[in-house]
């Protein structure tokens, strides 16, 4: 298996996306570290694993605290290693336009994205020098290349966290330390299934018609799930990429080009 006798740790692991990396990386091998604000999302996410055979420890974590960030890592010593790192963990302002509001509401988005997602790296790295090497994975967004008005403190963290990544990919690779981004489009799941609803009735169209309104936008006609993604960060994860370090990889099915 690609992950066979590796640890990895995963932030913001909750029902969608962080639950589906999970199962990716334990379904190749891989135990794991979860962490999560919320205690039920990771005992649901931790018993999945543990139902694929693998090791699992669960540390409830807020990456913007970096006592807790050095907690999360320092929990995989029980596992003997740390050798990938997926950080997941996000969050968004108020969707709201630039023009007339309050400018520190930007300061969430880039104390979980950008200081919080760096913490939680730092705190890896002596344990993946001591290994050898390993991988981190950042999670960004289609924003970065795409910028929706009411979301530009994501997007603006985001790249932030990008043009991070790069440098550190710079800086780690003398330790074989891998540092590379997977930037999702729309990802269909609940969450969005629920907002096609939402904009459906509003606009008195069934959810197909917005479904198929969106999907006609990418060259694949189709919405990434949450597994397609997860099978990306594997790709990262895993020795597949050894060669590759500070890029962005686009899995939005073809809504954008690099």
């Amino acid at each position: 298996m690609l992950l066979e006798g590796r640890v990895a740790v995963v932030s913001g692991v909750g029902p969608g996306m962080g639950r589906d990396i999970s199962l990716a990386l334990a379904g190749a091998g891989a135990d794991l570290v979860l962490g999560a604000r919320t205690s039920s999302a990771l005992e649901a996410v931790g018993e999945q694993v543990e139902a694929l055979g693998r090791q699992v420890r669960c540390v409830p974590t807020d990456i913007t605290d970096p006592d807790q960030c050095r907690r999360l890592v320092d929990a995989a010593s029980g596992l003997g290693r740390v050798d990938v790192l997926v950080n997941n963990a996000f969050a968004e302002e108020d969707w709201r336009r630039f023009d007339g509001f309050d400018v520190e509401r930007w300061r969430l988005p880039f104390e979980v994205n950008v200081f919080g997602t760096l913490r939680l790296s730092q705190a890896a790295v002596p344990h993946m020098r001591a290994g050898g090497g390993g991988s981190i994975v950042m999670i960004t967004t289609l924003s970065i290349h795409m910028v929706n008005p009411v979301l530009g403190g994501y997007a603006a963290s985001k790249r932030s966290l990008t043009s991070a990544a790069q440098a550190m990919a710079r800086e780690l690779g003398a330790h074989a330390i891998r540092v590379n981004c997977v930037a999702p489009g729309h990802i269909w799941g609940r969450s969005l299934q629920h907002y096609f609803e939402f904009l459906a009735e509003r606009r008195g169209v069934t959810a197909q018609a917005v479904y198929d309104e969106i999907a006609a936008t990418t060259a694949l006609n189709h919405i990434a799930t949450s597994e397609e993604i997860a099978r990306v960060v594997l790709f990262f994860a895993s020795d597949l990429s050894r060669v590759i370090t500070g890029q962005t990889l686009d899995v939005n099915c073809g809504r954008t080009f690099s």
